[in-house]
C-alpha cells in the first residue's frame, strides 16, 4: 500500500494566460494548466527551461498546512522554503499539484486520519485503518507539464526518494535530489519521523551540537561536514581565500607559501572534493602554478577552470601540460592560444564583456555541481563585487605582511551603514581563523543556521558598490 501511482494519465494539457504574482521572495509568473478536469498552478521565476538543470519543485496541495499554517506536517514550511530557494537560484519552477491532499486521499479522508492519530496512530497506521493506499498521488501531469514548459532534466526540490521514482518513471530525468532546510517543530516531529522510518524518506543531517558535531578525518578543526555536504548536494559558487591579518594573499615578490597552516589548506582541498569546478585567475596560475588537485583528503578532482581573457597562461603550467585532470581555458574572443596543450584541456571562449555572472553562466554550461572560485584576491573580489558568490570561505592568519599582493578588495560604500554585511560563522583552522560569510538566501537555507542567524540572514544585505 506504498507504492506512488504513475498511471499513463491525461493526453493533453490546458495552459492558462501567463500572468505575475509577487510574493515575499520576489516576483513569479503563474498560469494554470489542466489535465483531466483537474487545474494545477505552476510557478516559474527566470527561465527555467534555458537552465541545464531546473531547480523544480512538484509540490502537492495542503489546504491545513498551506493556507491555514497548520504545523501538524510541513508542507507549509515546504512550500515557503522551495520558493525561497527557487527565488534565491533566480531560476526554477514550482508545480502545485491539485488533488493531492493528504497524499492523494483527499481533505474528508484527511481528516478522519487527523483523528485516528489523534488517538495515537501514525500517519501510515491511520491511513491504512481507513483502508486507503500510504500514497495516493499520481504525478503523471506534472511530468506532462515539465516536458511542456522545456524541463525534462531538473534537479527536485524533495525528501521524498519515491517521488523522484515516480517522476522517473514518467520520464523526468531527476539528476539530483535537493532537500529543503526545513527543520522539525515538536507538533510535527513525530509525523515526519514515522515518514522517515516508514515511507523511506530522507534523514536530515545531525544539527551542530556538542553531541552531533562531525570533524574531519585526521584533522583538528571544528568545521562541520554539513557544509562539504551542502556543497556536493547543491550548485553553488563558493570562494575561499587567506590573507595575512593586514588582508595581504602574498609578500610583495609573490611569495604565498604558506600564508595559512595546514588545516586550513585542508580544509581547501576538502572543499575541492565536494565540488565540481575550481576557478582561478590567470595571474594566480602564472604567479604559483598550482595543481588543484585533491590530494590532502579522499576524493574526486574538480575540473579545473582557468580563467584567461588574453590567454597569457604559459602551456607549461601544469594546469595545461599535466593530465589527466579536466582542464577548461577560458580565454577571450579575440584571444589567440598557443595550440600545444595536453589532451585534457578543452578551451573556451568568452565574449570580452563577460561579467562574473557570465563566466558562471559558461561554466555552468560545462559542468555541474558548486562552482570554487579559488583565486586570486583579485578575481575573488570581482565575484563578490559582483554578487556572484553564494558563499565565502575567508581565513585570517596570525602573521603581518605590511605591503604586497592585496586579498579581498573592491570599491566600498562611502558610509559604514551601506557596507556589505552578512551572515557569518567563525571556525578555528589550527592557529588560523576562518569566517564564511554566507551571501545569498540560497547559502543560508543550505546551512542549516541556528534561529538568531537565521534571522539576520532574513534581511536584505546591501551589495558593493560596482
Amino acid at each position: 500500500m506504498t507504492s506512488t501511482h504513475t498511471s499513463t494519465g491525461p493526453e493533453r494539457l490546458v495552459t492558462g494566460p501567463v500572468s505575475s504574482l509577487p510574493t515575499e521572495h520576489g516576483t513569479f509568473a503563474i498560469r494554470s494548466f489542466t489535465a483531466d478536469a483537474v487545474t494545477h498552478a505552476v510557478l516559474t521565476m527566470g527561465d527555467p527551461a534555458g537552465c541545464v538543470r531546473p531547480l523544480v519543485r512538484v509540490h502537492s496541495e495542503c489546504l491545513t498546512g498551506d493556507a491555514l499554517g497548520s504545523h501538524r506536517c510541513d508542507c507549509g514550511d515546504q512550500l515557503d522554503a522551495a520558493l525561497a530557494a527557487i527565488a534565491a537560484e533566480g531560476h526554477g519552477m514550482l508545480v502545485y499539484m491539485a488533488e493531492h491532499e493528504g497524499r492523494g486521499i483527499g481533505l474528508a479522508a484527511k481528516l478522519q486520519a487527523y483523528a485516528l492519530q489523534d488517538e495515537g496512530m501514525d500517519t501510515v497506521a491511520a491511513n491504512r485503518a481507513l483502508g486507503l493506499p500510504d500514497d495516493a498521488r499520481d504525478y503523471t501531469a506534472a511530468a506532462m507539464i515539465l516536458r511542456e514548459l522545456g524541463c525534462p532534466r531538473i534537479r527536485l526540490l524533495t525528501s521524498n526518494p519515491s517521488k523522484q521514482h515516480a517522476l522517473e518513471e514518467l520520464g523526468i530525468e531527476v539528476v539530483s535530489r535537493v532537500r529543503l532546510p526545513v527543520a522539525d517543530r515538536p507538533e510535527n516531529s513525530a509525523y515526519l519521523t514515522t515518514k522517515r522510518q516508514r515511507m523511506d524518506h530522507d534523514v536530515p543531517p545531525a544539527r551542530d551540537t556538542e553531541s552531533s558535531r562531525t570533524q574531519l578525518p585526521g584533522v583538528d578543526m571544528g568545521v562541520d561536514t554539513d557544509i562539504y555536504a551542502a556543497l556536493a548536494a547543491n550548485e553553488e559558487v563558493v570562494a575561499q581565500l587567506a590573507q595575512s591579518q593586514d588582508g595581504f594573499i602574498a609578500t610583495r615578490t609573490g611569495d604565498a607559501c604558506f600564508v595559512s597552516g595546514t588545516t586550513d589548506r585542508t580544509h581547501l582541498h576538502r572543499i575541492r572534493a565536494h565540488v565540481g569546478a575550481v576557478l582561478v585567475g590567470a595571474q594566480t596560475v602564472i604567479a604559483d602554478d598550482p595543481q588543484l588537485t585533491v590530494r590532502a583528503v579522499p576524493g574526486t578532482d574538480p575540473v579545473r577552470v582557468v580563467l584567461d581573457p588574453h590567454a597569457r597562461v604559459p602551456v607549461t603550467s601544469t594546469v595545461l601540460s599535466i593530465g589527466p585532470t579536466p582542464t577548461i581555458w577560458l580565454i577571450g574572443a579575440e584571444a589567440a592560444p598557443n595550440a600545444d596543450v595536453g589532451d585534457h584541456v578543452r578551451v573556451v571562449r568568452f565574449p570580452p564583456s563577460a561579467s562574473p555572472q557570465d563566466i558562471i553562466d559558461v561554466v555552468r554550461g560545462e559542468v555541474a555541481g558548486s562552482i570554487l572560485v579559488e583565486g586570486g584576491g583579485r578575481t575573488v573580489s570581482s565575484f563578490l563585487a559582483a554578487g556572484a558568490l553564494d558563499r565565502l570561505f575567508l581565513t585570517t592568519a596570525p602573521v603581518f605582511i605590511g605591503d604586497g599582493v592585496p586579498g579581498i578588495r573592491f570599491e566600498g560604500s562611502e558610509v559604514m551603514a551601506q557596507a556589505l554585511r552578512t551572515p557569518f560563522r567563525r571556525f578555528e583552522l589550527g592557529e588560523d581563523m576562518c569566517t564564511e560569510y554566507l551571501l545569498s538566501p540560497a547559502a543560508v537555507a543550505h546551512s542549516q543556521l541556528s534561529p538568531s542567524v537565521q534571522e539576520s540572514a532574513s534581511v536584505e544585505s546591501p551589495q558593493p558598490t560596482q
